[in-house]
């Protein structure tokens, strides 16, 4: 298979059975019409497959919009195209190794006004692990206020929630979604991004009523 190398997928590999979160039923992939069963409605051996998918929104790498927190938040099909793609992004490393709070001064010193925001953790390491749903790498409350005062377009992560899971409030998604900053969630290999000169785009389907949805995350390098 031919690749590009401008382009980087940050996205996880969705499957059957896939836990994204834990205490979320996981994914259902399957057969609606198998090729087996295709073979009698089509002439000249004809054969074709029509997949069926029964999962929630939450599971792989998902964008989280406005409506995800908010009742009268944007949703998924009122968020505009400028919004998803081309972004000019840049990717702040902060290793988990060393700390897993990441607080607004591990964000100060980098040009971010206008930018998709990357924080890269290597917390993606653990994916698909029991090891990934504890102890993650997290914003701070003040982090997510810097990223807002910034104007930034979009954050995103590669660890299992942008806000600390261990307790009960998520005070970075009620910031970055009441000020319209787009969330993603659950992105990886951020190792292959350089520090700028990338574009980042992650485009969900165009549902109603819907404030997360997976996506096909991806960097566009500048060459």
């Amino acid at each position: 298979m031919k690749t590009n190398k401008n382009f980087i997928d940050l996205s996880h590999t969705i499957e059957d059975g896939l836990i994204t979160y834990k205490g979320l039923p996981a994914p259902i992939i399957c057969d609606y019409l198998s090729r087996e069963k295709s073979k009698g409605f089509y002439g000249d051996g004809e054969t074709f497959q029509i997949g069926k998918i029964e999962m929630v929104s939450n599971t792989g790498t998902y964008l989280d919009c406005p409506f995800h927190r908010y009742e009268n938040g944007k949703d998924l099909s009122e968020i505009g195209l400028h919004a998803l793609v081309d972004l000019d992004a840049l990717c702040i490393t902060i290793p988990f190794e060393e700390k897993i709070e990441i607080t607004e001064k591990d964000l100060e010193g980098y040009e971010i006004r206008n930018k998709a925001v990357l924080i890269h953790t290597g917390w993606d390491k653990h994916w698909n692990t029991d090891q990934y749903f504890e102890n993650n790498p997290f914003l701070t409350a003040e982090a997510a206020t810097y990223l807002k005062d910034n104007n930034v377009k979009l954050v995103g992560i590669d660890s299992h929630n942008i806000d600390d899971t261990r307790g009960n409030k998520r005070p970075v998604h009620t910031i970055l979604l009441g000020a319209e900053i787009l969330i993603v969630e659950h992105l990886c290999n951020l190792g292959a991004l350089p520090q700028e000169d990338f574009t980042f785009s992650a485009i969900p389907p165009k549902f109603k009523g819907v404030g997360t949805f997976p996506v096909r995350a991806m960097a566009k390098l500048k060459l």
